[in-house]
């Protein structure tokens, strides 16, 4: 458990926010890492792991027209991805307030005419998504914890 990570499902519990994570390069990290602080059964909602461009479509519903043209490793994808997990992992017919997600590449080969390193992370906090373009460096593990940690760090700016 990170501290980043405390503060995070400290501040969704005093608002009575809740999250869902879409990932597809962090491959359950980042759920993992906010679930990993006590309590953060009253704000996660869950995870979903959509590796395959395809359950980023079929499951997920981003458009696979976008995935076509542009591959998964795109901004549209990953705000596709955080605006779409709010709905997909809706608790009683509540959508989560907040949806997070990741892609990317974390190599060892280039993806999609992206390189090694290239995630972009997507976040829907009610109506309004944003993404974020990085441009990691290292090997595979490295590339995914900073992608990770970057996501905490990014939504704990956009929530004040």
């Amino acid at each position: 458990m990170s501290e980043l990570a405390a503060n995070i499902v400290a501040e969704l519990a005093a608002r009575h926010f809740r999250i869902a994570v879409a990932e597809s390069l962090t491959g359950g990290l980042l759920v993992a890492e906010l679930i990993g602080t006590p309590g953060a059964s009253a704000v996660v909602s869950g995870g979903v792991v959509a590796y395959n461009s395809e359950l980023k479509h079929t499951l997920l519903g981003v458009d696979a027209e976008v995935l076509s043209a542009h591959g998964a490793v795109h901004p549209d994808v990953a705000a596709q991805m955080a605006a779409r997990v709010r709905e997909t992992l809706a608790i009683a017919g509540e959508p989560a307030h907040i949806g997070i997600s990741t892609t990317g590449v974390a190599g060892p080969d280039p993806q999609d005419g992206q390189r090694v390193g290239t995630v972009y992370l997507g976040f829907a906090i009610g109506d309004d998504v944003v993404t974020r373009h990085l441009q990691l460096e290292g090997g595979r593990e490295a590339i995914r914890a900073a992608a990770v940690r970057e996501s905490l760090s990014e939504l704990k700016k956009l929530l004040g």
